[in-house]
Order: structure tokens, then C-alpha cells, then sequence
């Protein structure tokens, strides 16, 4: 983290900071006096344009009083969700690679969290719905997927989201869908088309709920504002929890958040062609590479690239990094079925990915011969 000259795609942010109207919102927001405690579960106008939110883009029905708590944080509206349902010695079923977040949540509720990989099948990650039936204990509450994924850009299709949600009313299970990227996805030609979402399948007594997050749609990342959605009963319940953790996110950044709901399409619109073509652009140079085999990502801002004979990624991350000052993260940190890969993040510049991707490529060709070197011995 030291290193000067590092051209940082370990990140999972975009570079693009938060637009003006947002900070102009807030600033309103101060001035009009929004510095006073909020509801436990969150200011009542935004729960209010969370369901409009719904309604308008996946066509849902949801109850603003009950089935929407705002937290601060997508990571937040995980713990909060995660702990509703967990109890000390449980298991929780994750589908990875995935960010490690919710495994490291369900161990600091003493869980078990229990990871089934999403198998690659041809350029397509898919769900092994086998591994899954023989995933389950006794003691497993709660199945945890993120669509659009990170790492990996998969994107859950319809008839794997009615799979998962059979899958667990059959077992009886909870079911947590992590869809904080859900307004980046590129499989419908009109920019700022939503990823499906649960939600459209769930009934509203279904054991289902979603995390959220305006990190990754608004460039609000430093803001620290999420929701999550939940069956009544766990509505009231994470609002309960939401006291006892951080009684409410910041009243004046709620606000704001109402008008990013209200106004954000524009800028997102934009964000989201700059991100197709970063994405076109990294595939096409990584598909040069030796070694290289990278899936076509339908969602989020990441590529994972799986490369042939790393059986060490954080090694091949760091020699990376010392050599060439390109800073890419290891598959081996998002969990089963990561190692061998490495999460390259492409919402940087041109200016950022064109000179990273010439030396990844550079240091792919020497990894290359001194394999090849080492084989002839």
C-alpha cells in the first residue's frame, strides 16, 4: 500500500467521484436542518422512494414501514441480515468466489459458513445445484449468493434464481441475495437496464432477503448507505439490531440518497457506457495473453481471468506488484474455486488500464517462458 507509481485495479470502486448534484444534495440537506436523529430504520420519505424504486424499475410491490430497513452500508445491511437469522454453531451456505465479507460476517455470529464454488461451464459460471443439496445439514439456516457477482461478473439468470429459490424452500432455508451492482449489467441494449433481481420471483412471505447498496450505482462509495429488504418479521428485527450497531446512517446523507434515487439515471447512463468499453477493451488484451482464460463478465466492474499453472495467486499478485507495479487482487482471497485467478477491477481510466494491461502482458510472457524453462529441466 506503500508503493509509489502502483496502478491500482484491486480496487473495488470506480474512480469516478461522487457527482455534483449529490454533493450539492447534501449540502442542502445540512442546510435545511437534516442533522437530527432519523427512524431506527431510516428516514421514512427514503423507504417511501426505495418501494417507488422498486415498483418503477423491477416491477415489485414492497411495504416501506416493514420490508425496507436502511443501514449504513451494503456491508452493514449484510451483518444486520446475516445476524436476524444466525445463531452460534449454525451453517450458512455461500456460493463462491464471492467477496469475503459475508463468510467473515457469519464466522463473527460463531457460524459456519460452508462454500459450494460456481463451476465454470464452457464461458459461463453456473450453479451446481447437486453441490448445494449435499451442502445441507441439519444445522444449515441461510444460502448467500451475489448477482451481479464479485469477482466474478456472473450474473444469476431467471432460471438459476428460481432454482435457488426452490432450492431453499425446499430445505427451508433463508435466502440472502447480495445485489449491490445490480444497475451494472450489460446484457440489455439499453444502458441502465437492472440485473433480475429475487425480489421478481420471491412472494412476500418468502424466507428471502436482498442487501443494497448506493456505493456502486452513485460513486457513493465513502458515504456509507445501503438498505436492506426482508420479510416483515426481519424487517422489524434489523431495525431492532440497527439500534443497538449505529442506531441510524447519517440523517443529511439519506436525504441526499433521495435524490440520487430521483435524479441519478442521467449520470448512470454514462457511468455505464465508459464501463462496457473498459470492459471490451481489457478482455480483448487479456484474450492476448498466454495462459489467460477470462469469462465474458454480464454484470459489476471486474474481470477474473483464470491463468494457467498459478497455483499460488497471492504469490503471483505480489510478484506482480514488485515487478511491474500493477496491483491486481488474488483469486484466493474471494474463497472456494478462487485460486488460480486474480480480480482485475476495470472502472479505472484509459489513462490507468491501457499501461497495466502492456505490463501484465509483458510479465504473462516472461511467467510463460520461465515455466517453460523450468519444465525442460
Amino acid at each position: 500500500m506503500g508503493m509509489d507509481g502502483v496502478l491500482k485495479l484491486y480496487f473495488g470502486e470506480s474512480n469516478i467521484p461522487t457527482p455534483a448534484y449529490l454533493k450539492q444534495a447534501a449540502a442542502q440537506a445540512l442546510a435545511d436542518g437534516y442533522t437530527f436523529y432519523t427512524e431506527n430504520a431510516g428516514l421514512p420519505g427514503l423507504r417511501q422512494d426505495l418501494a417507488d424504486y422498486y415498483h418503477r424499475v423491477h416491477g415489485v410491490q414492497l411495504d416501506w414501514q416493514s420490508e425496507i430497513v436502511v443501514t449504513a452500508s451494503g456491508v452493514q445491511a449484510l451483518n444486520v441480515g446475516i445476524r436476524c437469522i444466525l445463531n452460534p454453531g449454525d451453517e450458512a451456505i455461500v456460493l463462491t468466489p464471492a467477496w469475503p465479507n459475508a463468510s467473515g460476517i457469519i464466522r463473527m455470529d460463531n457460524a459456519i459458513p460452508v462454500e459450494v464454488p460456481l463451476p465454470l461451464r464452457g464461458d459461463h459460471y453456473a450453479v451446481d445445484f447437486n453441490a448445494l443439496d449435499a451442502a445441507v445439514t441439519p444445522r444449515t439456516r441461510l444460502l448467500v449468493y451475489t448477482s451481479p457477482s464479485n469477482p466474478l461478473g456472473w450474473v444469476a439468470t431467471e432460471e438459476q434464481q428460481e432454482g435457488l429459490l426452490e432450492f431453499a424452500r425446499r430445505h427451508d432455508l433463508w435466502l440472502l441475495a447480495d445485489e449491490v451492482y445490480e444497475r451494472l449489467y450489460y446484457q440489455t441494449p439499453e444502458a441502465g437496464a437492472p440485473a433480475p433481481s429475487i425480489l421478481r420471483k420471491a412472494s412476500r412471505d418468502d424466507a428471502v432477503m436482498v442487501a443494497q447498496s448506493f456505493s456502486k450505482t452513485y460513486c457513493m462509495t465513502g458515504w456509507r448507505l445501503g438498505w436492506l429488504v426482508a420479510r416483515r418479521d426481519v424487517g422489524e428485527q434489523a431495525t431492532q439490531l440497527n439500534e443497538f450497531i449505529v442506531s441510524h446512517p447519517a440523517s443529511f446523507i439519506q436525504r441526499a440518497a433521495q435524490t440520487a434515487l430521483r435524479d441519478g439515471e442521467e449520470e448512470l447512463h454514462a457511468m455505464l457506457v465508459r464501463l462496457r468499453a473498459n470492459r471490451d477493451f481489457c478482455l480483448d488484451a487479456l484474450r492476448g495473453m498466454p495462459r489467460v482464460t477470462v469469462p465474458v463478465p454480464d454484470g459489476a466492474f471486474y474481470l477474473f481471468p483464470k491463468i494457467e499453472g498459478v497455483r499460488d495467486s497471492l504469490a503471483f499478485c505480489r510478484r506482480l506488484l514488485e515487478e511491474t507495479r500493477v496491483g491486481i487482487a488474488p483469486g484466493v482471497a474471494f474463497g472456494a474455486g478462487g485460486e488460480g485467478s486474480a480480480r482485475i477491477c476495470y472502472a479505472s481510466d484509459r489513462s490507468i488500464l491501457e499501461p497495466a494491461m502492456e505490463r501484465l502482458a509483458r510479465f504473462l510472457g516472461g511467467y510463460e517462458a520461465a515455466a517453460k524453462s523450468r519444465a525442460s529441466i
